[in-house]
């Protein structure tokens, strides 16, 4: 039986989500976070149109989402990247918690992300 209320700190991945408004730009803050080795895979899914509460009012826009996939202790390195990377202020990062996949995938996200010499 699945635990009906999983705790996050037992995630075994992370899957992390930011928003741009180009595909460009998408495209750069996907391959940094690959090259840097703090994401395993990124994946651009756009447009997607976005309505949020902006300075007084509700804005409504296209924008493109980029989905990271990372283990939890490369979270903090990712985060500062994207912060540093992104030109929005501020930029939306958040990580949601993966509490199951398949232990090959995970050996290969915990590959992919381990800190390079």
């Amino acid at each position: 039986m699945t635990d009906p209320d999983p705790d996050p700190a037992d995630a075994v991945a992370l899957a992390v989500l930011t928003t741009t408004d180009s595909a460009e730009k998408a495209a750069e803050l996907a391959r940094g976070a690959v090259e840097a080795g703090l994401a395993a895979c990124a994946q651009i899914s756009a447009p997607v149109t976005s309505v949020f509460h902006w300075r007084d009012a509700v804005e409504t826009t296209q924008e493109w989402q980029v989905l990271f996939k990372t283990v939890p202790r490369r979270y903090a390195e990712l985060e500062a990247h994207l912060v540093a990377a992104h030109d929005y202020d501020p930029p939306e990062v958040i990580a949601l918690p993966v509490i199951a996949a398949t232990s090959t995938y995970l050996t290969w996200l915990t590959s992919e992300t381990s800190p390079r010499a």
